[in-house]
């Protein structure tokens, strides 16, 4: 019989499997080019707080799909297996399942923004008006 677990539990469990970054760290990292910031979080929540410019912006349930090198409906910036994304979401949960679901790909250098968009903005870095 499988041993059921909480979601708090499953998040520490897969954050212990990566690397993730702050707010700092991730606009350094997508300034310098070496990282590709992908925003995930719902239209409504971009709409309310507006965007980080320069981010991807890939609904969660599309994910997958634009960032898996070898897919159809990849965008051009999915150019390998060795891509570094730094997922974002609104507070930091989700980016943390969508980050491993992105390591089952063979994204390895995948991770996610420490308490998400909130704490990008709490830094004081860069967001732009969400266009209407």
């Amino acid at each position: 019989m499988a041993v059921s677990i909480g979601i708090d539990e499953l998040l520490e469990r897969v954050r212990a499997g990566y690397e993730r970054v702050g707010a700092r760290e991730a606009y350094e990292a997508g300034r310098a080019g070496e990282a590709v910031l992908v925003d995930i979080r719902y239209a409504a929540l971009r709409e309310r707080d507006g965007l980080i410019p320069g981010a991807l912006v890939v609904e969660r349930n599309e994910l997958e799909w634009r960032l898996d090198p070898r897919g159809s409906h990849r965008l051009p910036e999915a150019t390998g297996h060795g891509l570094r994304a730094i997922v974002i979401c609104n507070e930091g949960y989700a980016s943390t399942l969508a980050a491993e679901s992105l390591h089952r790909l063979g994204l390895h250098r995948a991770t996610d923004l420490v308490d998400g968009f909130q704490a990008w903005r709490a830094a004081g870095l860069p967001v732009v008006a969400a266009p209407v």
